[in-house]
């Protein structure tokens, strides 16, 4: 395989040696070294890991192509757990609708799927340091891009097609907020830190999407403990907290937002 050739549905097929070569080509090609090539376990078999580092910040490979993102609703099946927290949650004044499915229709993009481009995507996202109409501009004098919300969302949840990138469940005894043992705090499949903790808010090329977290909002707000875990969900596009950043009010609060930068080649 050669890298131009390089996608997602090909990934799990490779054997070490071409990967360590292919992730040789990456780094050269973006002036970078190679500070990672792993294997794990993922969706059942292999899963390579490949991490890049370039000027003091590293980057995973996300390999792309025809991919599916976002959520099936139709084909999921809540917990008796699940439905009778969000109850709790509407009848203390929470939720979109009269049942958990209602509410995640509002929340959470639909199955589809889309065509990405094959790129590098920072570890760890990264506050930003200008309006987010002018993120953009600052990224781009630095070779760098915001992502697009279905690249964040298939860099998040790997191919993984269940609610939260590690699965369908969640802890019902805590909420992610303080939480040192929850899954979210394990890399994901691509070796991203993404969708960890709920105070984390990033921003897409998609000025009608928040991905990753909600600036806390759950947490502080009381929200309970499903609503409160439900701002990692990889489909996640937080509506409205995306139409808060993007409006007036936002002008003063851009700088407690972030978002994971991507590196093309």
């Amino acid at each position: 395989m050669i890298l131009d050739d390089l996608d997602f549905a090909g990934w799990r097929s490779l054997d070490v040696s071409t990967v360590r070569r292919l992730a040789e080509e990456v780094a050269g090609r973006v002036g970078g070294s190679v500070s990672e090539v792993g294997a794990g376990e993922h969706l059942g078999g292999v899963w390579h890991r490949v991490l890049i580092e370039r000027g003091g910040q590293e980057f995973a490979l996300i390999p792309g192509g025809r991919v599916t993102v976002g959520f099936d609703l139709d084909a999921w099946r809540p917990t008796p757990e699940q439905e009778a927290d969000y109850a709790a949650s509407v009848d203390a004044g929470f939720g979109y609708g009269p049942d958990l499915r209602a509410h995640l229709a509002q929340v959470l993009s639909p199955r589809r799927t889309v065509t990405v481009p094959t790129v590098l995507m920072a570890v760890e996202a990264e506050a930003l340091t200008e309006l987010p109409a002018d993120t953009p501009d600052e990224l781009a004098a630095r070779g760098l891009r915001m992502p697009s919300a279905d690249e964040w969302e298939h860099a998040c949840g790997a191919g993984a097609g269940t609610l939260f990138r590690w699965g369908d469940a969640c802890p019902f005894d805590r909420i992610p907020y303080g939480d040192r043992s929850g899954p979210q705090n394990d890399l994901n499949a691509f070796g991203l830190r993404i969708a960890h903790d709920t105070y984390s808010a990033e921003l897409s090329q998609d000025s009608g999407a928040v991905h990753g977290g909600d600036g806390g909002e759950s947490a502080c707000g009381g929200y309970g403990t499903f609503l409160g875990w439900l701002p990692l969900a990889t489909a996640n596009r937080n509506p409205s907290m995306a139409e808060l950043v993007y409006g007036e009010e936002g002008e003063d609060m851009w700088e407690d937002f972030s978002t994971r930068p991507v590196l093309p080649f």
